[in-house]
């Protein structure tokens, strides 16, 4: 049923963008490829250049004193677009240049005092691949000539080539080009994201982390580097974010934004794509050598610096690009080290609790009593004070090798390594010790007061809790590497080959994870959720170290690898000037291993005192805190007590090792249509496309027999393959104004540790997680259809908005119920003191649901305010704006409640105000996110996310000289924080913390 439905689409597909085609068919040769009709009067050249314009969608433009008092004899007949313009412009001494997507008039010669201005950028704007059709040379890097005018430089010229980008598009595209990224004050990919339309970003220790696309997080989207698809993980250092991220979401915080020229969103899905990610592709486009002329060199310098740290830290770009004759080499190294100190407050979670008789205090009235014994309020769990410091390493080199000895063959090969290192200082004070307010209340804690809203406990006081401190250093890295080769070959004038070879391998390693807890017993304490930030009370000195002694010593290594191997053939074939035929094959092979190594050593017991150390070896936390308080010296405790920092697989945390191994083939074949409907201009593209995927996940599973626990082997085979049609089609009805329909199917892939053969558990005082894989797994498949309408201002800007629909089967989602942990069939050694078989776990899986949906409108405008007098002029503004609903069915102890699809902010929005002259450019951008669920929620919590963010960021440059320029740049400049909560309806404080400001000052100059 499956193949035919696929092949029933695409012979509706087939048909569709056929019968136009045959409407205008002509006997070959008959006319050159592209060729259209022209009817421009002879007259007055800028008037017969706008018409040439409004014709063909190509911009053009010129200084007014090349163009002014010019006449033009016209042009008429069917011509291509450039045969056509130099009908235009014979006579007249100019000739056109493309760059980024734009046509500029220059003189040739170029007259005596004639100024050029480049793109002031620490890279040069890349050229725009297949800018007109029939060749107008391409000089990438070359400058925009000017007389007595500047026509167009630095973001405004960057914006240019972006529209032209997003116009010549079949499906809906969203570009940014390397000016955009470069020039404007982004730490890494992700932030750069951030300014498309459609892209939310989740921020951690300060920077942009992971994106989601139209609602869909980043497990959804492909990323493709240089044309092949690539993987890289980093971690988190807070445990509320995830940590380590084994997932197939890319972290875009692995390279400096510098290391790219250009970037581009694909939304739409084509048969020529690979399948395989249901929000859309991001493409990552690195430099070339010929993207320029001859030798360029680039050196730019910053420092940086954050408010909530001391210091400044550099930022350094280099680029060297030499191309002779056929032959080009480029390299691009990008050095970066960050400080950030992101501190707050943070509840380890919520959860139901239950206080014994004698655990409340006679001032609690019977009506609140009453409630604390019933097991039905929630709580906050390790109420905590929390800092997390980050010294930052942030490596990227490219290089790039071209030969291209004429127009039929071309050879690209590109390296890249990108390397991230992370050392982390973490600390926190939590209620968290053996007599604490993780859970049930039952040792020696007295609740003295309480305030209870709805049913959460927002405010407090205690005596005889225990508090526990925790410090906490962290190493670990992610290495990247990336090798790949395409070849293009024009065996004739109708039949293009290419090929793609290429292989990537990432690592991550965290071998150094040492944490001293420190515990004082016996104390007075109060807390209070309702300010903006909770506040807690203690009653004694925490800055004392005579008061604080070991309790608990805990050791962890992490590790995931991934590696891809990719080959792709394609021809493509000209079958007449309005059609072609593509066809492909690609193989592609992935591999995810990893594994957890960790030691949890008790000093002390329920009964028992805590180890005590030399006062020397317990110091005032030195990072910016909301408290202050005492913790651990790590290294100083670690050797004293001898604990073991070199883990062996005796210490591997159950259902952690686990692999997956995924072969994929494919096949497409696609018609490319480019043709005439009466006076409008049709492109589109009907196909389909087949997979195969083997999967092998290999794991272990924990199971107790008789008391004693044993590792399984598991290993699950499993397959799935599937037919995609898609169908997408751009309309120009009139010169400036493009209507775009899409129709698709595409799959995505289950997550990583969704398909893991394994179970893994998460220990925790107040009752843990199991969460076990399940191989078995369909993918998720969707059905996705999309319209829009963009509206194109010639070089003054475009507006544009468009609608989105996707109905997604065999959605996953999670099944969760809370049972003892003797049902988890994990051993009761794993355990916490005070724990036993009865404590009450939550044991999640994945399921193949009933599916979900989720549909949105995006609106986008740029527009250059040239309609104002001067100096109101050189302003401008780029603003868009998305709406987002969908919904997934999630399960509850066996109850389906409908909760939002994780990730999706219903609102978000993204404006930048800018100013640009020759000379001088300012910036300012602002981002804004409305809620969103990040997970389903555990403890009885429906659904757990994260609270609205806006974000605002600046830029200021100058340019005294061309080619150099100084910039001075705010990140974050209203130190927004980022608050978690837990339960939608409740909206519980989970998490506020802010990161801080960052400012950096630096020049970038080219030669």
């Amino acid at each position: 049923m499956t193949r035919f439905y696929g092949t029933s689409a695409l012979a509706l597909a087939v048909c569709v963008l056929m019968a136009p085609a045959a409407a205008h068919a002509r006997p070959a040769g008959t006319q050159s490829a592209g060729a259209r009709a022209f009817a421009i009067p002879a007259g007055d050249l800028a008037a017969a250049l706008s018409a040439y314009s409004s014709a063909t969608g190509m911009q053009v433009i010129a200084a007014p004193a090349l163009i002014q008092g010019q006449r033009t004899k016209g042009v008429s007949g069917r011509l291509t677009a450039p045969a056509a313009l130099a009908v235009l412009l014979r006579g007249t001494g100019l000739h056109p240049v493309e760059s980024n997507g734009v046509l500029v008039l220059r003189r040739a010669p170029p007259r005596p005092g004639l100024r050029t201005v480049s793109a002031p950028a620490p890279v040069a704007t890349p050229a725009v691949a297949g800018a007109v059709a029939g060749g107008v040379s391409a000089l990438a890097a070359d400058p925009v000539a000017v007389a007595d005018d500047i026509v167009v430089n630095g973001y405004r010229r960057s914006l240019l080539a972006a529209q032209e980008l997003k116009r010549r598009a079949v499906g809906t595209e969203d570009n940014i080009v390397a000016s955009d990224i470069a020039a404007f004050p982004d730490l890494n990919l992700a932030e750069a994201l951030q300014r498309v339309p459609g892209v939310a970003i989740t921020r951690d220790t300060g920077e942009g982390r992971q994106i989601a696309l139209r609602g869909l997080g980043p497990d959804f989207t492909r990323t493709q580097l240089n044309g092949m698809e690539v993987l890289g993980n980093t971690a988190s250092g807070m445990d509320n974010r995830g940590n380590v991220s084994r997932s197939r979401g890319f972290d875009f915080s692995l390279f400096a934004s510098e290391l790219f020229n250009r970037v581009s969103v694909q939304k739409s899905y084509a048969a020529n794509q690979d399948e395989g990610g249901i929000a859309g592709t991001v493409q990552l486009f690195t430099a070339k050598p010929f993207d320029y002329d001859g030798q360029k060199i680039v050196l730019s310098a910053k420092g940086q610096t954050n408010d909530q740290t001391s210091g400044i830290t550099p930022r350094l770009v280099g680029l060297f690009s030499q191309r002779q004759g056929d032959f080009g080499a480029l390299v691009s190294v990008a050095y970066s080290k960050i400080r950030n100190n992101e501190y707050g407050y943070r509840n380890w979670n919520w959860g139901k609790v239950t206080y014994g008789a004698n655990n409340i205090g006679p001032e609690i009235d019977a009506a609140t009593r009453a409630l604390l014994r019933g097991g039905t309020i929630f709580a906050p769990q390790a109420q905590s004070p929390s800092t997390w410091y980050t010294d930052r390493e942030r490596i990227g080199v490219t290089s790039a090798l071209q030969y291209h000895p004429g127009d039929r063959f071309k050879l690209d090969v590109d390296l890249l390594y990108g390397h991230l290192a992370d050392k982390r200082d973490d600390w926190a004070i939590a209620a968290g010790g053996y007599n604490a307010l993780t859970g049930n209340v039952s040792g020696t804690q007295v609740i003295r007061s309480a305030t209870i809203q709805g049913n959460s406990l927002v405010a407090a006081s205690y005596t005889g809790i225990d508090q526990r401190t925790e410090h906490h250093r962290v190493e670990n890295q992610t290495d990247f590497y990336q090798a790949v080769a395409n070849a293009e070959w024009k065996v004739g004038d109708r039949l293009t080959l290419t090929a793609l070879a290429g292989y990537q391998k990432s690592a991550f390693a965290q071998p150094t994870f040492d944490k001293i807890f420190l515990q004082a017993r016996n104390t007075a304490f109060s807390f209070d959720m309702q300010p903006t930030i909770p506040v807690n009370t203690y009653g004694f000195d925490l800055t004392k170290p005579a008061n604080w002694n070991v309790q608990r010593l805990v050791t962890q290594e992490n590790t995931i690898d991934n590696a891809y191997r990719n080959g792709q053939l394609q021809a493509v074939y000209t079958v007449s000037p309005i059609l072609k035929l593509e066809l492909g094959g690609e193989y592609k092979r992935f591999t995810n291993s990893g594994y957890q190594y960790l030691t949890n050593i008790f000093y002390g017991t329920q009964a028992t005192s805590d180890r005590a150390v030399p006062d020397a070896l317990k110091y005032v936390i030195n990072r910016d805190s909301l408290i202050p308080y005492i913790g651990g010296d790590v290294a100083g405790i670690y050797a004293l007590l001898g604990n073991n920092r070199n883990l062996t697989a005796a210490n591997l945390t159950a259902g952690s090792d686990f692999r997956i191994r995924e072969t994929s083939w494919a096949g497409f074949t696609q018609l490319d249509l480019d043709t005439e409907l009466g006076s409008m201009r049709l492109r589109g593209n009907a196909g389909v496309r087949y997979y195969h995927t083997a999967l092998v996940s290999s794991g272990s599973l924990a199971t107790a027999t008789n008391g004693v626990t044993v590792l399984q082997p598991v290993t699950v085979k499993t397959s799935n393959d599937d037919w995609l049609p898609a169908l997408n089609i751009a309309l120009d009805l009139t010169p400036k104004l493009i209507a775009r329909a899409s129709a698709s199917r595409n799959v995505n892939r289950p997550g990583l540790p969704q398909l893991a053969a394994a179970g893994t558990l998460t220990v925790a005082p107040f009752g843990g997680t199991v969460s076990v894989g399940n191989p078995n797994l369909q993918p998720f498949r969707s059905t996705s259809v999309e319209g829009g309408l963009e509206y194109y201002m010639d070089r003054n800007g475009f507006a544009s908005v468009g609608v989105f629909w996707k109905d997604l089967a065999s959605f996953i989602t999670s099944e969760t119920s809370q049972v003892p942990y003797s049902a988890t069939g994990f051993p009761v050694s794993l355990l916490l003191p005070g724990q036993d078989g009865t404590t009450p776990y939550n044991y999640t899986r994945p399921v193949n649901g009933d599916g979900a949906s989720i549909r949105g409108v995006e609106a986008a405008v740029q527009h250059d305010f040239t309609f104002l007098p001067a100096p109101f002029d050189h302003f401008g503004v780029v603003a868009n704006g998305t709406w987002i609903d969908g919904d997934q069915k999630a399960i509850y102890n066996g109850v389906a409640q409908t909760i939002p699809l994780f990730n999706l902010s219903k609102w978000a929005a993204n404006a930048t105000l800018y100013f640009e002259t020759e000379r001088f450019g300012a910036r300012v951008s602002t981002a804004y996110r409305s809620r969103y669920i990040t997970g389903a929620g555990s403890n009885a919590n429906v659904g757990d996310g994260i609270r609205p963010t806006n974000n605002v960021d600046f830029q200021i440059r100058y340019s005294p000289v061309e080619n150099l320029r100084f910039v001075i740049e705010g990140i974050n400049v209203t130190n927004r924080p980022i608050e978690q909560f837990a339960d939608l309806s409740a909206d519980r404080t989970l998490v506020y913390t802010r990161s801080g400001r960052i400012f950096t000052f630096g020049v970038t100059t080219s030669f």
